[in-house]
């Protein structure tokens, strides 16, 4: 197999054209026992993934996210740190979810005798609530109130204000995709506001 490399000079480079995340694909032990996980306790609904996969595996959606699921039965061979009883460690890695409520996840996570620990960031009188559990291949969970603290970039980027003819006091050095991101995250954040 031939495989060609091609230098990039970084400092020229712009960043990738992303619109979002699409997926997040995990391996599994047992598809049917993460299919009933990512359905009955996070609300996931299966859809339909291409039938010329060879391997066994499930995809799912919801939320505007993906979740595909790949079985390998051997996987403790290759991550030991894959254990549903080890530590419940919020500093793990983790996918988070934002939830409506908090207290109802709780009580719905007790109902099924799942273990979880819960957290409380506090963020100029903002406060957070974080539920952290581990689903069958001990993968963390997160479910949270994350929209109780406002994103604020930190980006050197100013904010262009469309259609307007201001007076620009600075150049923009901001690439393409910086621009639209701190125009879509400041239309979020007026939004958010009312």
């Amino acid at each position: 197999m031939k495989m060609e490399i091609e230098e990039v000079d970084n400092c020229q480079a712009q960043p990738l054209p992303l619109l979002s995340l699409n997926h997040v694909s995990l391996l599994c032990r047992s598809v049917w026992e993460s299919m009933r996980f990512y359905e009955d306790v996070l609300g996931f609904v299966p859809i339909k993934r291409p039938s010329s996969f060879n391997f066994t595996g499930a995809w799912f959606y919801n939320y505007g996210v993906g979740i595909h699921l790949i079985e390998n039965p051997h996987i403790d061979e290759f991550d030991a740190c894959v254990n549903e009883f080890r530590p419940i460690n919020p500093k793990d890695n983790h996918i988070s979810f934002q939830c409506t409520d908090v207290e109802l996840v709780k009580k719905r996570l007790e109902e099924k005798g799942m273990r979880y620990v819960t957290a409380v960031v506090e963020e100029g009188g903002a406060k957070v609530q974080q539920v952290f559990f581990h689903d069958p291949d001990g993968y963390m969970i997160e479910l949270c109130n994350c929209e109780n603290i406002p994103i604020i970039p930190i980006s050197s980027c100013s904010l262009k204000p469309r259609g307007h003819s201001f007076k620009k006091t600075a150049p923009y050095k901001c690439g393409f995709m910086e621009n639209v991101m701190m125009e879509s995250l400041s239309t979020d954040m007026i939004n958010f506001s009312f």
